[in-house]
């Protein structure tokens, strides 16, 4: 059973751009945050409190991709179509470029960040190659490894890193513009194990470390649903049908409840993660939703859920955190 459809609690307006990516960071320190990338180039850092832009910074011009923020520090991390990663400096009120990382790419497979061990940090991008993947170390920018498939499978689309609780090396799921995933060990640089999940190019996958689970999207009317075995094998799963084609961003919120889809027909579509059940049908915006990104708030009764779109709009929204039935 749907329950009736929400209103967003608020919605962020003046981002100038299409809403590329979000990325929420209310965990530490006393203000809530949520950081936006536009299509113009701009990254608005939003105080939830105020729900004004606190500090606006950017890629000259260039269309943002990814923001993310290293745990830890006040330290924000981005990725344009200038074919930059820069790292900004955001503590005692500066926003300056640290460092940046040329990765030659101009493509729109946005980056995979991660924290290794303390100050260290692996950061995983799309190369210059069309099916090649660099990863180098951060802050060194030592580079690690190249994964480069022996079949074509035509340009990267999207990429995931994760350290699994086995106590091997990190992994890496990525989506190519065949439809292929490719699992990856990064230590050994070899490839573990590949699935076709589309027939059309993957535009956006996510995945759940705790129950080694991901999703994916692509332009068609479906989502694709995997899993990976003991023997670290991608096992397809089932299917889930869309009413309307197309999928920008998948999201699976930080309990492992729901699943949020960003929607070309300018949805967002929540689902229980464990049985991939529709539970609700967000409507607001009035273009193409581009990003969705769950809040990590230490109290779950403050979580939210941000949306943003081509409309140049963000939503925001309060969706089942009182303990209600997810499936």
């Amino acid at each position: 059973m749907f329950r009736p459809a929400p209103s967003p609690i608020y919605t962020l307006r003046g981002a100038g751009g299409p809403l590329n990516t979000l990325h929420f960071s209310c965990h530490g320190g006393d203000t809530p945050l949520l950081f936006s990338g536009s299509g113009k180039g701009a990254i608005h850092m939003w105080n939830l409190n105020t729900r004004r832009a606190e500090k606006i910074v950017g890629h000259s011009g260039s269309s943002v991709i990814w923001v993310s923020t290293l745990q830890e520090t006040d330290t924000l991390i981005s990725q344009g179509r200038d074919m930059q990663v820069c790292l900004w400096d955001l503590s005692e009120g500066r926003s300056e470029v640290m460092d940046s990382v040329w990765t030659g790419s101009v493509g729109f497979c946005q980056c995979s960040v991660l924290e290794t061990s303390a100050g260290t940090r692996l950061l995983a991008f799309a190369g210059q190659q069309t099916e090649e993947i660099k990863i180098i170390e951060l802050p060194s920018k030592t580079p690690v490894c190249t994964l480069v498939p022996d079949a074509k499978l035509g340009m990267v689309m999207c990429i995931k890193l994760w350290q699994p609780d086995s106590g091997q090396g990190p992994l890496l799921v990525a989506g190519y513009e065949d439809g292929s995933l490719l699992l990856w060990d990064v230590t050994q640089r070899s490839m573990l194990s590949q699935a076709k999940a589309h027939p059309e190019p993957i535009m956006c996958l996510t995945f759940d470390m705790k129950c080694l689970r991901g999703v994916s999207g692509s332009s068609e009317d479906k989502l694709s649903s995997w899993m990976l075995d003991r023997q670290n094998n991608l096992q397809l799963q089932d299917d889930v049908t869309l009413v309307n084609p197309g999928v920008s961003q998948l999201c699976v919120r930080g309990d492992g409840k729901l699943l949020a889809s960003a929607g070309w027909d300018h949805r967002v579509r929540i689902f229980g993660w464990k049985k991939l059940r529709p539970l609700a049908v967000l409507q607001y915006h009035t273009d193409m939703v581009l990003s969705v990104a769950f809040s990590d708030h230490q109290d779950p009764r403050q979580r939210l859920l941000a949306a943003g779109s081509k409309d140049h709009r963000i939503s925001l929204w309060s969706i089942y955190n009182e303990g209600a039935d997810t499936g």
